[in-house]
């Protein structure tokens, strides 16, 4: 009976529709009627129909020159509506102003999505020389996770059936002078990243670009989102960032990650808010010692982090 109330409230119309919609993917951002009915296994005469209404509703846009469709304004308007509904962004956006007011930097939040970041909250600095990493982003923008500070922290809390999901089909491709290409050369930095709480880009995404990211946690104690602060390599050796931005940086998670309700414990089994300035003392005194001339190999220590399920680290 269950499953023919199921059936029966079904719409496959609606279904139709937005698999339309989800064909138009970044990957594939402008596809003519042809290649939609190819991709959602519909005749031409049907995709057609229903691309005609996405298009009349504003849910598509057609292009001129090449007569094929990308997705339109409305669809733009419903992801803000759902990035400025979440509990996450209204929690956090105080916290990141204030973080970025202190460092002079901008500061970023995303959330994961398959194999790659969304940028759900994102607080420009005024800073002389801002535009050269800014790289065109804005809330909504993705990015891949594997070359990313942000990405790093999301991908070190998954256990290793949903890291190997989160990665399948996506090439590690060079994209920044120090972009980590190989498998191995990544989980091994997932496993620094989930070690010691704490995550770099040291020019792996663009030249110029760095940054540090910090989880934020849920009351289970899952990351749910990263936050970075960016900068352009001008501005400081990737230790000195480190040093410099990791104290502000990881009170500003954990504050995030307090509001949220998040609560760790401490050595006596009592609970205690997440790991603030102390957690930040720390990560700051082991970039002051670091010895190696990238960050990214030495990542300073922070509290230690629940588990969810068994790690990469047995592995490679």
């Amino acid at each position: 009976m269950r499953d023919m109330v199921r059936d029966a409230a079904h719409s496959q119309s609606l279904e139709r529709g937005l698999a339309i919609l989800s064909a138009l993917g970044s990957g594939r951002p402008l596809l003519g009627i042809s290649e939609l009915a190819r991709e959602i296994d519909l005749s031409r005469s049907t995709t057609h129909r229903y691309v005609k209404t996405l298009h009349r509703l504003g849910y598509l846009e057609q292009d001129v020159a090449t007569r094929k469709y990308r997705l339109g304004s409305r669809v733009l308007d419903l992801g803000f509506s759902a990035i400025n509904s979440m509990e996450l962004r209204q929690v956090a956006v105080p916290h990141l102003q204030r973080l970025s007011d202190e460092t002079g930097y901008t500061v970023n939040m995303a959330i994961l999505e398959g194999g790659d970041i969304v940028y759900v909250e994102r607080c420009r600095s005024t800073q002389r020389g801002q535009r050269l990493i800014d790289l065109d982003l804005h809330v909504g923008s993705r990015l891949p996770a594997y070359c990313t500070s942000m990405g790093k922290v999301l991908l070190a809390d998954l256990a290793d059936d949903e890291l190997e999901g989160a990665l399948a089909g996506t090439p590690l491709e060079q994209r920044g002078p120090n972009t980590l290409t190989t498998r191995a050369s990544l989980r091994a930095e997932l496993r620094r990243v989930r070690e010691l709480g704490l995550a770099v880009n040291n020019e792996e995404l663009a030249y110029g670009l760095r940054s540090v990211a910090a989880p934020v946690r849920d009351a289970s104690g899952t990351v749910v989102a990263a936050i970075n602060v960016a900068a352009h390599r001008s501005w400081g050796s990737m230790d000195d960032l480190v040093k410099r931005l990791a104290p502000t940086l990881l009170t500003a998670a954990a504050a995030i990650s307090a509001a949220l309700g998040y609560r760790s414990w401490d050595g006596r089994g009592e609970p205690r808010a997440a790991p603030a300035r102390g957690s930040a003392t720390r990560a700051s005194a082991a970039a002051d010692g670091g010895s190696r001339a990238s960050f990214s190999s030495s990542p300073p220590p922070s509290s230690p982090s629940p588990s969810r399920g068994r790690r990469s680290s047995e592995q490679d």
